[in-house]
């Protein structure tokens, strides 16, 4: 009788191994927390007594209670959790899950703290309603500049001429509409000139391989001097003509629209706003859904393999700088025909390039883009209301604000990102 001896079973070990990348982001992202959470902590002692939310304004028709918050405990709390969140990050022990879990708290615990902090300051309630309504109203071209930025990245194609499109589309909505009186006139010749100079960029960026961020500029600065002097030299002076465009109307989503508090900020608005809202969803459908879009992915990584399997990388990223092109054609209609009737010289202000800031921070996703998008206008319209409630705040910097987030976000809060990898890469075949 022999007895059998078996060899123990090997025990298989697991060990996340974090990149230097990964590593400097979340230590970034560690101590810039815990240092807004010293930030807030020191400003719990200038805070005032109550801080005042109104959840409603004068014209609701349903009036919800205000809400009065103990502004100094308040702001210790928030301090407190940006504090934990911050050193949780910093210690590199949490999960991936947790890290999220430790970002979105800290995130909302500085919302609400220095909100509670400069709200405390004023005799006037801070009117969420309006933060909310505006937030979505500013969000809007950003979420379409976001997207078209996406789609032509995706491919390979770096489009810093977000701007240029949307200066050059809300120059074209406001004259055609002023002329048609008519909103789809204006909106399909914002698309027009959007897409126009969509063509400009691909031209130069796929055939003649200049250099695409180099070329971003020079149509931006291109499109701001054209609408610059054709404004001058022809709207201005017959403005009751050419520069009073019908402004879109908002279009109620029946009983949905007569919620308290939501319903007017998301399902009593223009067409603009539900076209940003389908498109996040239309892009991600192209993009992750069909033929097209996995050899718009498969262009933006790996454009000799793709070309090897007898898809051709010069047609694909024409295609999806055009497609992208229309909807920035639409988030520039959105400064006229969208909101006030009327064109400026500079009318944009930045607003392409925080658009793009919103793509990088969004991991070039159609989904997370959005969500940036609603980040930066968020932070616009508090950076309004703060102004208006005569906070202590100084004017100046409050209208730095969303700027500043822009800078913040994308050094540190963004965690390791990754372009597509032949992102502004000329295609020799």
């Amino acid at each position: 009788m022999s007895a059998s001896i078996s060899a123990p079973a090997e025990v298989i070990t697991h060990v996340h191994l974090e990149s230097p990348d990964a590593r400097r982001a979340r230590l970034a992202t560690g101590w810039l927390i815990i240092v807004v959470g010293v930030v807030l902590f020191a400003l719990s002692f200038s805070a005032g007594a109550t801080a005042t939310f109104a959840l409603s304004d004068a014209f609701d028709t349903v009036q919800l209670p205000s809400i009065a918050l103990p502004a100094g405990p308040v702001v210790v709390i928030t301090a407190l959790l940006c504090l934990a969140a911050g050193a949780g990050l910093v210690s590199g022990r949490l999960s991936r899950t947790w890290r999220r879990v430790a970002n979105t708290v800290a995130g909302l615990s500085v919302v609400l703290g220095f909100l509670s902090w400069a709200a405390s300051s004023s005799t006037l309630p801070f009117p969420v309603s309006n933060q909310l309504a505006g937030t979505v109203a500013l969000a809007t071209p950003l979420i379409l500049g976001s997207l078209a930025g996406v789609v032509g990245e995706r491919s390979g194609v770096v489009n810093v001429a977000i701007e240029g499109q949307f200066l050059n589309a809300a120059f074209s909505a406001a004259v055609v509409g002023s002329v048609t009186h008519s909103i789809p006139a204006a909106l399909f010749a914002g698309v027009l000139a959007a897409v126009l100079t969509g063509m400009l960029l691909a031209l130069f960026a796929i055939k003649y391989l200049v250099d695409q961020v180099v070329l971003g500029v020079v149509i931006n600065l291109l499109s701001s001097g054209l609408t610059g002097f054709l404004f001058d030299q022809l709207v201005q002076p017959n403005s009751s003509t050419l520069n009073s465009s019908p402004i879109m109307t908002a279009i109620p989503l029946g009983p949905l629209a007569d919620i308290p508090l939501l319903g007017p900020v998301l399902f009593d608005q223009t067409i603009l706003v539900y076209l940003a809202v389908i498109s996040v969803a239309v892009v991600w459908f192209l993009l992750f859904k069909t033929r097209w879009g996995l050899r718009v992915r498969a262009v933006g990584e790996h454009p000799k393999a793709a070309d090897t399997v007898g898809i051709s990388v010069t047609a694909v990223r024409w295609q999806a700088v055009l497609v992208g092109a229309i909807f920035a054609g639409l988030g520039g209609a959105f400064f006229t025909v969208g909101s006030t009737g009327t064109f400026v010289k500079d009318i944009t202000v930045g607003n392409g390039f925080i658009a793009l800031a919103a793509l990088i921070m969004g991991r070039w996703h159609p989904v997370y883009a959005a969500l940036m998008g609603l980040f930066f206008g968020f932070v616009t319209q508090m950076a309004s209301q703060l102004q208006t409630l005569s906070t202590p705040v100084p004017s100046q910097f409050l209208l730095l604000l969303p700027y500043v987030a822009t800078i913040i976000a994308v050094a540190g809060l963004i965690g390791r990102t990754r372009a597509p990898a032949a992102d502004g890469q000329p295609y020799v075949k």
